[in-house]
């Protein structure tokens, strides 16, 4: 919109000063629409900082719920190992595991195929004629069940202990090469993978000067009086959740122990730091200060009361059922304060995992599940906040829409004013142009007169 800045300098009156005061009248509805938009937006803003907190609450409700096949108490299962007789085996639990005592018998362990070559004098001097090969095959199919096999021809750059080393591990065949100079010289040893089913079988012109020095074979051993075999000394697939790393032959004693507590404690800790951070929050945001005479960014919303109420009632109305004790989570030490905030006593916390850990667990896992589907229908992609955020977002687009209309039609005015007042200005200049030759006209009338 063009602008007359010299409005007024005809005629000596502050009519831009005038345009500017009637405008400021005319653009109160605009003002109002542009208000009302500011407000909606910072409560698009509280939105989105609600559903940051709760969306927080419900990870952390997330971390107090059994996952799918999984009880209570696994969730929850620290579990730790104790062989006896550390000579023979060692152990690792995790996922899975179930504490309990288990006797383990090691009668023989895995090894791998070893051969040993020939002996030369340097590993660089040449170990055959060029096109000499060595075939390795393998007691397993390859992934698509066909056979495997190998085969490395000497040439010109590994015709020797060293260029066979390095064409072997090159191959990535499973298969080890290293190179031992002794007293006698070099000799080249080959190592498979351990178990009979990684069994290597030599060909070509350069088997003969290889003799093998161990067969590959499983561990065998048992559990329980329960027979069983691995491939590797590290069995991980006969105990629930437990790996065995066999050593040595012998008997002894593995006791599996699960401690529920740490992982309980800090989980539920974690659970009550994201609720008493959701519920300032949500206090701040529905809060009026009467001193200030300020309300917060959501006061008197509806999603806001009912979140707060959701998750109030939450807290201590989920219940274990059946005839525990400890149905609530007032009864394992979480109380609340007078701001609403909660708190843990872990030595009642402790006493109640001590007295019916399982009844705990199940106390926990509920209150986890019950936070997160009700949370869900609140910060989830189609939630309560998505519906407001975007009911508030066309509101948006609306409002911004009537200002756009309201602003046209402002602009209109200003224009209207100004054509009107530049009229007035050019009248009032000639008015004052002809005023000043009226009165120079007179003077010199006057002047006349005098002189005669």
């Amino acid at each position: 919109m063009a602008t007359i800045t010299s409005l007024g300098a005809g005629s000596g009156l502050d009519l831009e000063s005038l345009v500017t005061k009637l405008m400021s009248v005319e653009k109160a509805p605009l003002n109002a629409l542009t208000k009302k938009e500011s407000a909606v937006n910072t409560k698009i803003s509280a939105f989105g900082t609600l559903k940051s907190k709760l969306s927080a609450l419900q990870t952390a409700a997330q971390a107090l719920k059994a996952n799918i096949g999984q009880t209570a108490l696994q969730k929850f299962a620290t579990y730790s190992t104790t062989v006896a007789d550390t000579s023979i085996a060692s152990a690792t639990a995790g996922t899975g595991a179930v504490a309990g005592t288990y006797t383990l018998n090691v009668t023989k362990l895995a090894i791998s195929d070893q051969f040993v070559s020939n002996t030369v004098t340097s590993a660089s001097d040449p170990i055959g004629t060029v096109g000499d090969t060595l075939t390795f095959g393998f007691a397993t199919p390859d992934a698509n069940g066909n056979s495997r096999s190998k085969t490395i021809t000497l040439d010109s750059s590994n015709n020797s202990l060293t260029g066979l080393r390095n064409s072997i591990n090159g191959a990535n065949m499973g298969i080890t090469a290293t190179i031992i100079t002794g007293s006698a010289g070099a000799q080249l040893v080959l190592t498979g993978e351990q178990g009979l089913d990684n069994k290597i079988t030599l060909g070509g012109n350069l088997a003969s000067q290889l003799t093998q020095t161990a067969t590959a074979d499983s561990a065998t051993f048992t559990v329980n009086g329960i027979a069983a075999t691995s491939n590797t000394n590290a069995a991980s697939k006969v105990i629930d959740g437990v790996t065995l790393n066999l050593t040595k032959t012998g008997s002894t004693t593995l006791t599996v122990a699960a401690e529920y507590s740490s992982n309980l404690s800090t989980a539920l800790n974690s659970f009550i730091k994201a609720y008493n951070d959701a519920n300032s929050t949500m206090a701040t945001m529905g809060a009026y200060n009467a001193t200030t005479k300020v309300a917060g960014t959501l006061q008197g919303n509806s999603l806001l009361q009912d979140a707060r109420q959701e998750t109030r009632s939450l807290v201590f109305g989920t219940t274990v059922g059946g005839t525990s004790a400890y149905q609530r989570l007032s009864d394992i030490g979480v109380s609340v304060g007078t701001d609403g905030s909660l708190s843990l006593d872990t030595t009642k916390l402790n006493k109640a995992l001590a007295t019916d850990t399982a009844s705990v667990a199940t106390l926990v896992d509920k209150v986890g599940t019950a936070f997160n589907t009700t949370l869900e229908k609140v910060v989830g992609t189609s939630g309560k906040i998505k519906v407001a955020t975007d009911s508030a977002n066309s509101m948006i687009k609306e409002l911004q829409k009537r200002e756009d209309a309201v602003q046209l039609h402002l602009d209109q005015i200003e224009a209207r004013y100004r054509k009107r007042f530049t009229a007035l200005d050019t009248l009032v200049a000639k008015l004052n142009s002809t005023s000043t030759y009226l009165t120079t006209q007179l003077a010199n009338l006057t002047s006349s007169t005098s002189s005669k």
